[in-house]
């Protein structure tokens, strides 16, 4: 077991190291995309499945509450935590559509849909990008090596240099604790 949990924890810091040589710039793109729209008093909408519908809360709980510091809420929705919408568009539609309908709702030109998939090919989360540029709303991937099909559709693709989804959701959570920081320090003010 031991061996086991070192290794465990020497693959997610190579993973973390490789995606701070490979991201930074694009992490500083997307971060200035959200800081824009939410200056603009636009809007961004965060959505993926299993996980990554746990992480887009995670991301939408920090900004719309507080990550460190005290400040004005901010205009995040987790599109993964209505479940009669989810529901209905999935059992009217079908499960692809169940982020593109909401948006297709709510969003607007300058507003930011910012899909997570670690495989960067989950078909309700590459649609709903789709959708989002059709739109005019600007996008932000986060995935797994490569972006999938979701990185023709990202504005900036956050693709995580590895392949293995437990490493891809670690460095997720690093990247996306680092746009809350950068968003927060940049919209709460000295």
């Amino acid at each position: 077991m031991i061996e086991l949990i070192a290794k465990r924890f020497e693959q997610s810091a190579a993973a973390a190291r490789a995606a701070g040589q490979h991201l930074p710039q694009r992490i500083a793109a997307a971060a200035k995309m959200l800081i824009d729209a939410l200056r603009g008093a636009r809007r961004v909408y965060v959505f993926g499945n299993g996980g990554s519908a746990a992480d887009a809360q995670h991301i939408a709980c920090e900004l719309v509450g507080r990550f460190r510091r005290e400040r004005a809420a901010l205009g995040v929705l987790a599109l993964t935590t209505d479940s009669s919408a989810l529901t209905c568009i999935a059992n009217d539609y079908s499960f692809e559509r169940v982020f593109a309908r909401q948006l297709e709702a709510f969003a607007r030109p300058g507003d930011v849909a910012m899909g997570l998939s670690t495989s960067g090919n989950s078909p309700d989360v590459v649609a709903a990008l789709r959708r989002a540029r059709e739109l005019g709303v600007g996008t932000v991937a986060l995935t797994g090596a490569g972006g999938g099909a979701c990185a023709a559709l990202a504005d900036v693709l956050l693709d995580v240099p590895a392949d293995c989804t437990p490493r891809v959701q670690e460095v997720h959570a690093v990247i996306y604790h680092i746009l809350c920081e950068l968003v927060e320090d940049a919209l709460a003010g000295p």
